[in-house]
């Protein structure tokens, strides 16, 4: 495959994801400038690519690696353990921490949202 393919493939699982470069950028741990550079097919280094390439669910090639309802299962996840965590550390320290059935049903609740509800859109937001 050649390089302008990958971008190319990049640049596509980017709009399947409705993903901002801001966003990839904080994501994957690579600055927004540099992300700019890989879309216009500029120099960056390999570990870049592969940055935003895991990010994405795609390998070196651009194939799938990680297919896209399951990349945004996998995000919708983290956002709810994240958002949870923060819920449940709250009421710890006020020593009213939920119960395991509780916390359960706050992340699948959170993670439906992310996925079917209001907050589809801020699936990505860093």
């Amino acid at each position: 495959m050649k390089r302008l393919e990958l971008i190319e493939k990049i640049i596509a699982r980017k709009k399947e994801l409705n993903i901002t470069v801001e966003n990839l950028a904080k994501l994957s741990g690579v600055g927004v400038r540099t992300i700019n550079r890989l879309l216009k097919n500029e120099d960056v280094k390999l570990s870049t690519i592969e940055s935003v390439t895991n990010l994405l669910g795609l390998d070196f090639a651009g194939n799938e690696v990680v297919p896209l309802q399951e990349l945004q299962k996998q995000r919708a996840r983290e956002k709810a353990l994240f958002l949870a965590s923060i819920v449940q550390g709250t009421s710890a320290l006020e020593m009213q921490g939920l119960e395991e059935d509780s916390l359960k049903n706050i992340i699948t609740n959170y993670e439906e949202a992310f996925l079917k509800g209001e907050y589809k859109n801020t699936l990505w937001v860093a």
